[in-house]
């Protein structure tokens, strides 16, 4: 809605106005799936929303007397996009593990090999971490110019203390960038190659050693963990879980990816923020996770890349009311992508979300599952995080496969392009 500042009442200069285009708010106060205001201005102060709507109604000179202004010329503006699920702080490719696949070996095959995640594994442990922090700093950039303004970042290539710690380390340190960086432990990503005999040691070392040191250091946000056949079981995935919540973290799981373990009702039943993936869900699943309003982040990027044929049971998410999210995935084993677009037009594509409930799976409905209330939607007190596009219509985001940088990105207000 719009403030209680009417045209031609007093409003001292603004820092940042935008004029001349329009909006996809994505809030659900305003009629139609984009919450669309036509020929806008928004204007920001202190790093958010302080007036929205036409420019009709808009208070006299206060696009003129701005601080900062962005002419849309024509385009959109939209709320920041927020990638909740992504791996960006890594070591090394997985390029040749690639051409192995296109030559028939599955993904699992090379994983039982000691490829897959463990490839990264070694990697990551060999990288120092001013090594760490350059190369995800440079793939972070490119989000940041697609119109990324808050990215989630796992853990989960280390799989002892020391490696977790310096990624999350890493991951940290990328805050400087502008934008938010929430960061996630994922120690149970993989059985360390240490533990192959010791399955009940290595899970021991996460909830014992990992969870503590990284709730005591503050260098995570959340835990997770990958409950698959050739990660954890349910029950391994259940102590994780819990664990992490008696320090303090919040929880999500991969879940479902390759086989149904039921890991989306667990996700549900412990509380979980999201559970990520859910290409093998099932109905009770999908149901349970409506029910606990916990919400299924779709990775269309990893089904792509991965050459799956079964699609998570969106029609089951949409029928029991579990929010639909979209992330990109960023990983250098199953979803080799930085560019957030892509992940809007394969969620339509090949997952069937329409054009609008992509982006709001990117930004209002990936808000929450990192916790944060302050972002997603163009509303008045809301942070001003915001994304301008030269486009005619909001489905162009999710359309053109890849698309164009965004026009100008803001992170609170302030300009990171």
């Amino acid at each position: 809605m719009e403030s209680n500042v009417k045209r031609g009442g007093a409003l001292s200069a603004a820092d940042l106005a935008l004029y001349n285009g329009h909006a996809a708010t994505m809030s659900e106060s305003r009629e139609g799936d984009y919450g669309a205001v036509h020929d806008v201005v928004v204007l920001v102060r202190d790093g958010r929303v302080e007036w929205i709507g036409e420019a009709a109604a808009a208070p006299e000179g206060a696009v003129s007397s701005a601080t900062d202004t962005v002419d849309l010329e024509g385009g959109w503006v939209t709320p920041g996009l927020i990638d909740c699920h992504t791996h960006l702080v890594f070591g090394g490719t997985r390029a040749a593990e690639w051409e192995q696949r296109l030559g028939g070996a599955s993904y699992e095959e090379i994983a039982r090999a000691g490829g897959g995640i463990l490839s990264t594994v070694r990697a990551t442990r060999s990288a120092p971490l001013e090594d760490l922090v350059g190369g995800a700093r440079r793939r972070l950039e490119h989000m940041i110019d697609f119109g990324t303004t808050t990215i989630e970042i796992k853990s989960g290539y280390g799989l002892d203390l020391a490696t977790e710690l310096r990624m999350l380390e890493a991951a940290r340190m990328l805050s400087d960038s502008g934008i938010t960086v929430s960061t996630t432990l994922l120690g149970a990503h993989a059985l360390a190659p240490e533990f192959v005999e010791d399955r009940a040691g290595y899970v021991d070392l996460v909830c014992n050693e990992m969870i503590p040191n990284v709730a005591e250091r503050g260098l995570a946000d959340a835990v997770d963990a990958f409950c698959e056949g050739i990660g954890f079981t349910s029950e391994e995935c259940e102590r994780v879980l819990r664990v992490g919540g008696d320090h303090g973290l919040a929880g999500r799981l991969h879940a479902d990816q390759l086989s149904d373990l039921d890991g989306a009702a667990l996700a549900a039943r412990m509380g979980a923020r999201s559970a990520d993936h859910l290409e093998y869900t099932s109905e009770s699943g999908a149901r349970a996770m409506g029910e606990a309003g916990c919400a299924a982040v779709l990775l269309p990027g990893a089904f792509y890349f991965l050459g799956e044929t079964r699609k998570p049971p969106v029609d089951a998410f949409r029928a029991h009311g579990a929010p639909l999210v979209v992330a990109t995935d960023a990983n250098p084993g199953s979803s080799p992508t930085t560019q957030p677009r892509i992940a809007l037009n394969q969620a339509c594509v090949l997952f069937g979300l329409t054009p609008a409930e992509a982006l709001a799976g990117m930004t209002r409905l990936a808000a929450p599952v990192l916790g944060f209330t302050d972002r997603g939607k163009i509303e008045v007190g809301l942070r001003a995080d915001l994304a301008c596009w030269r486009i005619e219509n909001p489905a162009e985001l999710s359309y053109w496969m890849g698309g164009s940088p965004a026009q100008a990105v803001f992170s609170a207000g302030r300009r990171l392009r």
